[in-house]
């Protein structure tokens, strides 16, 4: 009986550290997620999550493949506006900031309970016994309570807090603003890319069959005995290096769709196709100097404002800052009622308070978040005047790259017309057996060449006002840019 005694009392004392060593086990064994090793079994090998851990990919079969059933009708004639308006209730980018500035207005509504006092309804239940010299006394107790709390005055922290959060919100809401203005801008400059793309490989087409026509010329008069077989073998390559051209041109118009499907945030092989555009552009420069428009580009880009809010916002955080080196003053307030078996435990309570919290010393803490509030300030004022020089910047660029992207469509209308007159005299010239095959081919490629040049020039023009109209913060929601021109010509394709 005595040894089994002994046994226990060694078990007793030895179970502490067998339990000891079995958490010290544990504590090298490699965690698990779902069964299997949660790091990579080592390095350079590739982590293998185990099944069911990771949600899976939604069903894509048709997710963003199609337009939105409002448009889906004239999916084989879009408009400019149609393809902004899609691109803004499509794409992730908008999406994104509009949650953000949501969740932004949210935190400041949340920041105005500050203006209200604190009420909080606790209860407690409880069953205790204790020894006395009589013996044990048992009670049963339930205890409500409503407590209240009231921050009477903090000087100014309570207000800047919530003055932060409202210009912040008003400065993510303007971001949100200049968000819309990119994407349409996006949007515009891949429509007018694809445009453009589609217009090069059609005057391509048109260079094929030129040369074909050439080839088919150059074939009569060597069989004819008028031309030699250099003339044909010359036709030829012409030929084959149009046709590569058109080749390279086609895959360009379908990077291009591929490039528009995704700013208007749809899949890259969404099935859909653009109406032919108006052949005529009224093409001008801008009528404003470029001064006044970067005065205007200050007042009207979103950017800028949100900038200038970021301002105050910080200077809101200078008040929450400083308000902490002040005293503050509260109120509270708490009544209940215990409830208890016993008749000396049981009855009617409450308290009021009034505090006034004095800081002394706390490390300095108060005066360096002072000194780094008044900083950050110091930093949105150097970021807005960074921000300024930026945006000139942007206008003059875009202002100068109008003003030559519309010197250039008037060239390239006089090249096109030069090109187009010394191509028909090359060829009748030829075909009267008084030309050579190297002046037909020359005049023929420069041909080709001003079209190429006369069927960008108009897009890119295009895509240069929207440039402009997006740098001076006036570009509009369903694409237009409403900034005046000096109207120098009226341009389509001849």
């Amino acid at each position: 009986m005595e040894d089994l005694k002994t046994e226990r009392r060694v078990a007793f004392r030895l179970a502490p550290l067998a339990l000891a060593l079995v958490i010290a086990a544990c504590s090298h064994t490699t965690p698990s997620i779902g069964g299997s090793p949660a790091i990579s079994p080592a390095p350079g090998k590739p982590y293998v999550p185990p099944n069911g851990v990771v949600p899976p990919e939604p069903d894509s079969t048709n997710t963003k493949k199609t337009l939105p059933s409002d448009v889906a009708g004239r999916a084989n004639s879009l408009t400019l506006a149609d393809a902004v308006d899609v691109a803004l209730r499509n794409n992730p980018q908008t999406s994104l900031l509009w949650s953000q500035a949501r969740t932004a207005a949210y935190e400041y509504a949340s920041t105005k309970g500050a203006y209200f006092p604190v009420v909080d309804a606790t209860a407690s239940v409880g069953r205790s016994q204790s020894t006395t010299q009589t013996g044990f006394v048992e009670r049963t107790q339930f205890a409500p309570l409503v407590s209240l709390s009231y921050l009477l005055l903090d000087f100014g922290g309570r207000n800047g807090t919530i003055g932060a959060a409202r210009e912040n919100t008003i400065g993510v809401n303007l971001g949100y603003n200049a968000q819309l203005q990119n994407v349409v801008l996006q949007t515009e400059s891949a429509y007018f890319a694809y445009i453009s793309a589609r217009a090069l490989a059609a005057a391509q087409l048109r260079s094929v069959s030129e040369a074909d026509t050439s080839l088919l010329a150059a074939n009569v008069r060597h069989t004819s005995g008028v031309a030699t077989i250099a003339d044909v073998l010359q036709a030829q390559t012409v030929l084959a290096q149009a046709q590569l051209d058109l080749e390279t041109d086609s895959g360009t118009v379908k990077t291009s769709h591929g490039n528009l499907a995704t700013a208007m945030g749809l899949r890259a092989d969404a099935d859909f196709e653009l109406a032919q555009p108006s052949d005529t552009l009224s093409i001008g420069s801008a009528a404003d100097s470029a001064d006044s428009l970067i005065i205007k580009a200050l007042a009207n880009r979103p950017d800028m404002a949100a900038a200038r809010v970021s301002i105050l916002q910080s200077q809101e955080e200078v008040r929450v800052a400083r308000s902490a080196e002040y005293p503050a003053l509260t109120a509270g307030a708490n009544i209940g009622r215990n409830y208890s078996n016993l008749a000396l435990f049981a009855g009617n309570n409450y308290s009021i308070t009034l505090g006034l919290t004095i800081p002394i010393f706390n490390g300095f803490s108060h005066q360096y978040d002072l000194a780094a509030a008044k900083s950050r300030a110091d930093e949105q004022r150097a970021s807005a005047n960074l921000l300024r020089t930026q945006v000139s910047n942007q206008v003059v660029t875009s202002y100068v790259n109008l003003h030559t992207a519309s010197a250039r469509v008037r060239t390239a209308n006089v090249l096109l017309s030069s090109a187009q007159q010394s191509d028909d005299v090359a060829r009748g010239r030829y075909k009267a057996g008084v030309g050579t095959i190297l002046d037909l081919l020359t005049a023929q490629s420069a041909l080709s060449s001003a079209r190429a040049q006369q069927a960008q020039a108009r897009w890119t023009w295009a895509t240069a006002l929207a440039q402009l109209a997006h740098d001076v913060g006036v570009l509009g929601v369903h694409g237009e840019a409403p900034i005046p021109l000096t109207h120098d010509s009226t341009t389509g394709p001849k």
